[in-house]
């Protein structure tokens, strides 16, 4: 159990801020997690990762010349928020663009990707990197979809050793996805973790075995078989990893292999070091030779008792970066050279950015923007109830009070940035991150990342017209389908935006006409949204109920037909029949 712990709601924030003031030359605080105590050098990619609390030294520890540049760091097993990682981004970036990385879970993927699309509108080269290692969460062919566990450690010091070898942004994506595809790790537990302020574990093993294929949030594994000695275990977890071993070649892989055996917090270097005694063992015996072996906690989940193995299939370009010089708090290697290091001044905070200049014509849309967001404003109230009273049978009940609250702080948030003289993007940016940061959840990260995205298609300097109209509303519809993650037959919002957007383009190319064009789009939407009644869930929301979800449309769905219909009445009353 976790015994230091002042308040357990705030035990990530305290143990960060105790983290920063103990390793200064090294980090200093940012909004929602810590950045390089020296400025990123002009034009250097910034390398941003993190996750959630309770797996330190990731992600925080890796900070410093040679590895990451920033990370956000979210509460216990929970990811951060947009906000912060965009905070984090923001403060680490300097001209050189920002590749974001992070563990593949869903909630890091979705909040990782809105601080990309509000980066990407603001005109900062993004690129990100999904952690994928863990054998346990699914099949070789499908390799990028599994979970990121103690992967983290090598994808993320191979990535930043390609940076500070001079890589621009295009070849440390290249790089990172390459350790990635080369990095396979496995795990076991003999017991669960416990919460800051909880009674008792996550799970628990039963006694005189172990859970095989365990994650780093808790998760008890896949299967529970007997508890074998230690050189059993290791045999196991090599076993495991070898079974996708690639074949040996001279031009790429041959046979050698940077090894990282992983304590999960309980489990102490004596008892590892048995464990890697036998692993040497075994590599000797199948002629792997083992290139720069760490042996220690480097990715943990609190007081997990367990450990997992990580290898990876080395060629002579990710051996260099892997043996490269890192300096950071909980993983050093050699020496950077310190002499381009520059003091860091400040950082990002939020709320601080200046409105930038806006044309009079811009500041004009600015004002109808924000009285379209009135307008979903007002319809999202009107219909609280009624969106509620469906999420509590499809979800969890909260879907209508979200996109209330969502819907209230976007337009409290373009209303003051009108005020201020901010131009139509700007005002999409400003709401779009009030949205997301009032409604919370799922569904309000995803309106956040559709007005940030539909943002981008405005310019603070110019008018627009209705293409501009409809191209936003088209880029808004994808960047909630790509975060999202999901495929029309999920029954989820996405059942509704694919056909309003194959629609709306159509209609609108054909036409011209803006008002008539978004009109068909929301029935057509708002006929797949009824149809996700007859659907079973496979994602979002109701995934939990599975076929209990059929009878009850989305929530989701219903409501962004309902939203677009709205909008389409407004267009219809302010804007000219087949304006051009």
């Amino acid at each position: 159990m976790t015994y230091l712990v002042n308040d357990p709601e705030h035990f990530a924030a305290d143990a960060l801020r105790g983290y920063a003031a103990a390793h200064p030359e090294h980090v200093m605080l940012a909004h929602g997690g810590v950045v390089r105590s020296t400025e990123t050098p002009q034009g250097q990619p910034a390398l941003v990762i993190g996750g959630g609390s309770g797996h330190y030294p990731a992600f925080a520890g890796w900070i410093g010349p040679g590895m990451g540049h920033g990370a956000p760091c979210g509460n216990i097993f929970s990811s951060p928020s947009a906000s912060q990682v965009y905070s984090v981004a923001r403060s680490s970036e300097n001209g050189g663009g920002v590749i974001l990385g992070f563990g593949n879970y869903a909630g890091d993927v979705l909040h990782f990707g809105q601080a990309a699309e509000k980066l990407r509108a603001e005109g900062v080269d993004v690129r990100i990197i999904r952690v994928s290692d863990d054998i346990a969460s699914g099949p070789a062919a499908d390799h990028r979809d599994r979970r990121g566990i103690a992967g983290d450690l090598v994808v993320f010091k191979i990535a930043g050793a390609a940076i500070e070898a001079g890589a621009d942004i295009d070849e440390a994506e290249r790089v990172a996805w390459k350790a990635n595809d080369a990095t396979r790790s496995f795990g076991v537990a003999f017991e669960g973790c416990t919460l800051p302020g909880a009674d008792g574990a996550l799970f628990h093993v039963p006694e005189g075995e172990m859970a095989v294929g365990l994650g780093i949030h808790g998760e008890p594994g896949i299967r529970e078989v007997p508890l074998g000695t230690a050189g059993d275990i290791a045999d196991l977890l090599l076993d495991g990893v070898l079974e996708e071993e690639p074949e040996r070649s001279d031009g790429g892989y041959r046979g050698r292999v940077a090894v990282v055996l992983n304590g999960l917090g309980s489990v102490k270097y004596e008892e590892l070091f048995v464990v890697y005694g036998r692993l040497t063992d075994r590599f000797a015996e199948l002629g792997l030779t083992v290139v720069g072996p760490e042996v220690g906690e480097h990715v943990t989940s609190l007081d997990m008792a367990g450990l997992s193995l990580t290898v990876v299939f080395l060629d002579d370009e990710l051996e260099e970066y892997w043996l490269a010089p890192a300096d950071t708090p909980a993983f050093r290697r050699g020496a950077p050279d310190p002499s381009v290091r520059t003091e860091r001044t400040r950082v990002h905070t939020p709320g601080e950015e200046a409105i930038p200049p806006a044309s009079p014509e811009s500041r004009e849309v600015a004002a109808s923007i924000v009285e379209a967001l009135e307008v979903l404003r007002a319809t999202a109230s009107e219909h609280q109830e009624y969106f509620g009273r469906l999420d509590a049978v499809a979800g969890d009940g909260d879907h209508g009070q979200g996109m209330a609250y969502g819907s209230r702080g976007a337009v409290q948030a373009g209303r003051s940035a009108v005020e201020k003289g901010a131009g139509a993007r700007t005002v999409l940016l400003h709401a779009g991150d009030a949205w997301a940061e009032e409604a919370g959840g799922t569904s309000g990260a995803l309106w956040g990342a559709a007005l940030i995205a539909a943002g981008s298609v405005f310019d603070d300097a110019e008018g627009a017209t209705p293409d501009h109209v409809v191209r936003a509303l088209l880029t808004g519809s994808d960047a909630i389908s790509r975060l999202g993650g999901a495929a029309p037959g999920d029954k989820t919002m996405v059942d509704a935006i694919v056909p309003f957007r194959e629609v709306l383009a159509t209609e609108f190319g054909a036409t011209a006409d803006l008002a008539v064009s978004t009109r068909k789009a929301a029935a057509v939407a708002r006929e797949a949204a009824d149809a996700t009644a007859g659907i079973a869930a496979r994602r979002g929301r109701s995934r939990v109920l599975g076929e209990k979800s059929v009878g009850t449309p989305d929530p989701g769905a219903v409501s962004f037909s309902i939203l677009m219909g709205a909008l389409a009445e407004l267009f219809g009353s302010t804007v000219p029949e087949n304006q051009p």
